[in-house]
């Protein structure tokens, strides 16, 4: 299930979604959050723009990917968009497999791909000023690995 919305999740709402089902072994989850620092010091909010219907997209491809390099049963990317402050959730990335390994893998492969291939926007605000962010080499990097194996 993938989803983009304004609204805050319950990560304990969607660990137990993932959870329910007697062949699972293993529930990985990752939560991003606001942090007070980004491209520069000193982040007060941040705002998140997407593409509505190509970002949507791009998340089922990707968890399309994922299913087909590792034995999955229950994938959630949940993201979202619009102002955050300090602290909110920012996106949610939820995956159960009968086997830990294939789990965490796909956790991470899923981030990844995401940072790189969605389309989402950051604009972040400091007490002097608001700025666009840039993508990152090292999340390129991170994802350019996953070409390697």
């Amino acid at each position: 299930m993938n989803r983009v919305q304004t609204q805050d999740f319950c990560v304990a709402d969607e660990y137990a979604r993932l959870a329910d089902n007697p062949a699972c072994g293993a529930v990985v989850t990752f939560v991003g959050k606001v942090r007070d620092f980004g491209d520069n010091q000193g982040v007060t909010n941040m705002v998140l723009e997407h593409y509505p219907g190509m970002t949507e997209a791009v998340l089922t491809q990707i968890e399309q990917e994922a299913r087909q390099r590792w034995p999955l049963d229950e994938v959630t990317i949940i993201h979202r968009v619009g102002p955050l402050s300090l602290s909110d959730q920012i996106v949610f990335i939820g995956v159960s497999s009968a086997h830990r390994k294939a789990a965490f893998a796909a956790g991470e492969y899923l981030i990844d791909f995401l940072k790189t291939r969605a389309p989402f926007w950051k604009k972040e605000q400091t007490d002097a000023e608001a700025h666009w962010v840039e993508a990152k080499d090292s999340d390129q990097q991170a994802a350019e690995m996953w070409h390697e194996e």
